[in-house]
């Protein structure tokens, strides 16, 4: 159901005539399993590290390897305002976990970060690049194994 929504949504006239004046080439949008594998994978990856402007992250890779941009950026979406701090808490706390330190009392105030940040980094990054891989690979594959049973559900379906 999201496979076909996702093809009819691509071949929308209007998203055509946007590609075209702004000159992007239309596999950045295009809807196949790889395509919008590759971008829940790199949409994923980039949404489970604490940076700022995510979004402009997915875009920036785009020269560098084709993906369905909409897709990845929509990934980036996961790290919204409201679901940051119990990611990023988590991902320290794995860090730390990780490294064998103990974890810092975390208060939810610009204060508190600017005087820590420098105790924080080490932890949040390795638990943020441990969460990143996992998920990344796990999307990608859930991806892949969702499509691949939509496509033969539909085939039996017909027939």
């Amino acid at each position: 159901m999201i496979r076909k929504s996702i093809k009819k949504t691509t071949k929308h006239p209007k998203i055509n005539k946007f590609l075209k004046k702004y000159n992007i080439p239309l596999e950045y949008f295009s809807a196949n399993r790889k395509m919008v594998a590759k971008g829940v994978f790199l949409g994923i990856f980039i949404a489970f590290i604490p940076m700022p402007m995510q979004m402009a992250a997915v875009v920036a890779l785009a020269p560098f390897t084709k993906f369905n941009i909409p897709i990845a950026i929509a990934m980036c979406w996961i790290t919204n305002p409201f679901t940051m701090p119990p990611i990023y808490y988590i991902e320290y706390l794995t860090g730390s976990f990780v490294l064998g330190i103990t974890p810092q009392p975390v208060e939810l105030t610009l204060d508190w970060f600017s005087n820590n940040l420098s105790k924080i980094f080490i932890p949040l990054y390795t638990g943020a690049l441990l969460y990143s891989i996992v998920g990344s690979i796990g999307g990608y594959f859930l991806v892949n194994w969702l499509w691949k049973k939509s496509v033969v559900k539909e085939k039996n379906y017909k027939n």
